[in-house]
């Protein structure tokens, strides 16, 4: 935008044509202090120029909740979720994972944390109208080898599990090629691997899933309860590493985590019918907590698992909390607040 559209005196605008700004947006990249360094105003001029820019580029108009709700028209990339490849699950998450922020997956050993991630390297590689991103995933091991048996299991079955989606679909994909493996045995060759290996996948577009299972282990055997400052800071950076990724390239990142006893602080309050009565919080702390979009926990009470949303603030207040058994999926009253 021309700087002579501003209403500004034009011993203002003739001062910032001479420090060689050309643009409204070109001013509101300098602080006050760096503008008033360039151009040579006055501190109440400077301020008074960035006001009037800001105003500008804002316009007048009030944007209400209706509007942006309406915006889903408009700019569906941007309200796009990755299936999870059941439609109740889905429901749940009123779509899938978001495209833009970091999901944890917690839960206990045995619990179906592995098969849940396993199932989404899968729907990333479905066409778009059938919740999938038409690419592949980054999965990153911490702890065990690759899971490569119950990944050909799942394979198989997926004609079958994705009744949604035509057979000629489902058999025209090549699930095994499109996804890249990556073993990691402790922190810095993890933060080394999604500053610089994950980033080519994303960038190429071969890839818009990133994986970590589990992203407490390495953090766990580096760092004991003395070491919590570097241990903050390792977390931090990670955490800002894969934000950063999934906004740039529009890629979920699901991070599966591991769940130690609570105190009585933070313990786990018992959940209806019993479908939760483990006093267990998620790993890594409140440091790794405030780097996550959405948090999900599984159980497992033999034969059911329990999935529940503890912390997801892009969804309303609803039933939370989701059992699968032996025939089929079955919703329970909500456990927590979203």
């Amino acid at each position: 935008m021309d700087l002579d559209q501003l209403d500004l005196n034009p011993r203002i605008i003739a001062a910032v044509k001479k420090a060689k700004l050309k643009s409204v947006k070109e001013v509101l990249h300098f602080s006050g202090p760096d503008l008033q360094r360039l151009t040579r105003l006055p501190s109440l001029d400077v301020q008074h120029l960035l006001r009037t820019a800001s105003s500008h580029l804002q316009g007048t108009r009030v944007c209400t909740a209706l509007h942006l709700h309406q915006q889903k028209q408009r700019f569906p990339t941007q309200h796009q979720r990755l299936s999870l490849g059941c439609p109740v699950l889905d429901g749940l998450l009123r779509g899938g994972l978001p495209l833009d922020g970091l999901t944890e997956l917690a839960g206990p050993s045995s619990a179906g944390k592995t098969q849940l991630a396993l199932q989404l390297c899968l729907t990333v590689q479905f066409p778009r109208q059938h919740g999938g991103l038409e690419a592949g995933a980054v999965y990153i091991c911490t702890e065990d080898v690759f899971p490569s048996v119950r990944l050909q299991q799942l394979m198989a079955q997926q004609r079958r599990l994705r009744t949604d989606v035509p057979g000629d679909v489902v058999e025209r994909i090549k699930f095994g090629n499109q996804i890249f493996i990556e073993h990691v045995a402790d922190v810095d060759t993890l933060l080394e691997c999604v500053r610089k290996k994950v980033p080519v996948l994303l960038s190429r577009g071969v890839a818009r899933l990133v994986v970590i299972d589990s992203v407490a282990a390495p953090f766990r055997c580096e760092f004991d309860g003395t070491a919590s400052v570097p241990r903050a800071r390792r977390l931090q950076a990670l955490g800002a590493t894969l934000r950063r990724l999934s906004c740039t390239f529009q890629s979920p990142v699901l991070c599966i985590n591991q769940v130690t006893e609570a105190t009585e602080d933070q313990g786990t309050a018992p959940g209806p019918q019993g479908v939760w009565d483990e006093r267990v919080s998620p790993a890594l702390g409140m440091t790794w907590s405030n780097q996550l979009l959405m948090r999900l926990m599984v159980s497992r009470r033999h034969p059911d698992r329990t999935l529940r949303v503890v912390f997801a603030p892009h969804l309303p207040p609803s039933s939370c909390c989701y059992t699968v058994n032996a025939e089929g999926v079955r919703g329970t009253p909500g456990t927590t607040s979203c």
